[in-house]
């Protein structure tokens, strides 16, 4: 799913305006939708936009354009898969998830919003997790918090197990929660 346009609907002093962010002809947002991401204090849309030569990057949009991006992937038609954002460490820090190239690379990345930066600073990265299929017009997984701090709910490269992921001293750390199927998914996202 492609799009040339992001449409924002802001309130602001208890009145509502809508901005409307063009890409150039060279680049899309391509995501099932965009997602917003409290900052601490001020909202953005995390979108995936994908330029024609340069592939996939993970962006943050406020009504006043571009607020931060990672870098793009580097090789076109390569795309990413959005896992989610929040203080993933429980640092006060807010940290974006995505899966890089889910089909090829099948690597976790995790960057941190840093205010005033326009780019995403990398934090970490781990391979052997995906999140989506070829054809679906669906994302897999995504955050839990069941008491201990936030969880990245993947699945291992290979769709056997379910797994669960953390940002801890800067490193990702996984764990098996069993196998991979749509109940236990379920089960895991609402910590059962």
């Amino acid at each position: 799913m492609e799009w040339g346009a992001l449409r924002l609907r802001l309130s602001e002093e208890g009145a509502q305006r809508d901005v409307v962010i063009r890409l150039p002809q060279s680049r899309v947002f391509e995501d099932v939708a965009p997602r917003l991401v409290d900052l601490g204090g001020s909202m953005a849309a995390m979108v995936v936009e994908s330029d024609l030569s340069r592939g996939a990057r993970l962006a943050l949009y406020t009504g006043d354009g571009l607020l931060a991006a990672a870098p793009f992937i580097g090789q076109r038609n390569r795309w990413l898969a959005p896992v989610g954002a929040g203080d993933l460490d429980g640092d006060g820090r807010i940290e974006l998830a995505y899966i890089d190239r889910p089909h090829l690379a099948k690597t976790l990345r995790v960057w941190r919003y840093v205010p005033g930066s326009a780019e995403l600073r990398a934090v970490a990265a781990r391979r052997g997790l995906t999140n989506h299929r070829i054809g679906w017009g669906y994302i897999e997984g995504g955050l839990r918090d069941c008491g201990q701090g936030l969880e990245m709910i993947t699945a291992d490269a290979v769709w056997g197990r379910l797994m669960a992921s953390r940002l801890s001293g800067g490193k990702i750390e996984s764990r098996a929660l069993g196998p991979y199927g749509e109940a236990a998914l379920r089960a895991a996202m609402d910590c059962r």
